[in-house]
C-alpha cells in the first residue's frame, strides 16, 4: 500500500519521475513514463535497479532517476 508519492522534477519544472513509499519505508522508483527503474529496501538498506542488481547501500533513489534521464536523452 502506497503511503507517499513524490513527484520529482528537473530544474525546469518538468517531471522526470516518481518515488512511491510504502508503510514499511520501502521505495519504488518510476521514470516519467511510470516504468519501474528500481527500488529501495529499507530493511536491508540497499538500493537496487530494475534487474535487481545492487546499486548502492542506503537510499539512492535519485541516482536511479538520473541514470534513467540520461538514457532517455540519448
Amino acid at each position: 500500500m502506497i503511503v507517499d508519492k513524490q513527484v520529482i522534477k528537473n530544474w525546469r519544472g518538468r517531471i522526470i519521475g516518481y518515488i512511491e513509499t510504502d508503510h514499511n519505508g520501502n521505495k519504488l522508483v518510476k521514470d516519467f513514463y511510470r516504468k519501474i527503474v528500481g527500488r529501495y529496501d529499507k530493511k536491508n538498506d540497499v538500493t537496487r535497479d530494475f534487474y535487481g542488481r545492487m546499486i548502492a547501500r542506503g537510499d539512492q533513489c535519485s541516482l536511479l532517476l538520473s541514470d534513467s534521464l540520461k538514457k532517455q536523452q540519448n
